[in-house]
C-alpha cells in the first residue's frame, strides 16, 4: 500500500471512494451515516467535499495503484464540532472504497495521519465519528488509539470527538 498526497484532481476519485463507501454502509443496513444517496449525485455534498479539501491535506492510499481509501488533514473540524484551544490535525473524509474492506487502509491512513501530526509538531490530533450503529466506528477509532472526549448532535446524526496525543 502507497500513502500519497492528494490535489484536487483527485476529487473525482476521492467522491467515488465516498460513494464506494455508501453503498457499503447500506448493504450493511447503515443508512443514517451517510445516508443512502451517492455524494457525486448531491450538488452541496460534492461542494462540501471539495471545500474540505481545499482546507486541508488530501491524502491517498493506493493498492497496486488504485485509489483504495482517501481522508484529509485539516488544521480544524468541520462546522457541527468547535476547534480545539490548541493547534491540532484533524481527520477529516476518511474513508475506504468497498473493494478494500478488510485490508487494513483506514488504519494505515491513520497511522500516516498520526506520523503527520508528529511531523507538524502538533500534539493533537482529533476525528469525528457517527455514533450510532452501537458505536461501532466509535470502538474503530479506539482500537486506533483514539480516546472519546465530547459527543455532539447534528438534528437527529449523532456524532461522537475522539482524539490521539502525542
Amino acid at each position: 500500500m502507497k500513502i500519497r498526497k492528494g490535489g484536487a484532481e483527485d476529487l473525482p476519485a476521492i467522491l467515488a471512494m465516498l460513494d464506494s463507501a455508501v453503498v457499503w454502509l447500506n448493504g450493511k443496513g447503515i443508512t443514517a451515516q451517510w445516508g443512502t444517496e451517492p455524494f457525486s449525485t448531491r450538488p452541496e455534498a460534492v461542494e462540501q467535499v471539495a471545500r474540505t479539501m481545499s482546507e486541508g491535506d488530501p491524502w491517498i492510499a493506493e493498492i497496486d495503484g488504485v485509489p483504495a481509501g482517501t481522508m484529509t488533514l485539516a488544521p480544524h473540524p468541520g462546522r457541527a464540532v468547535e476547534p480545539a484551544d490548541e493547534p491540532e490535525v484533524y481527520v477529516r473524509l476518511l474513508a475506504t472504497d468497498a473493494r478494500f474492506h478488510g485490508h487494513g487502509v483506514g488504519a494505515a491512513l491513520l497511522a500516516h495521519a498520526a506520523d503527520e501530526t508528529r511531523r507538524r509538531g502538533v500534539s493533537l490530533l482529533r476525528v469525528d465519528c457517527f455514533a450510532g450503529s452501537e458505536g461501532r466506528l466509535i470502538k474503530y477509532y479506539e482500537n486506533q488509539g483514539f480516546t472519546r472526549t465530547t459527543a455532539f448532535q447534528v438534528g437527529d446524526w449523532p456524532g461522537q470527538v475522539l482524539e490521539r496525543r502525542f
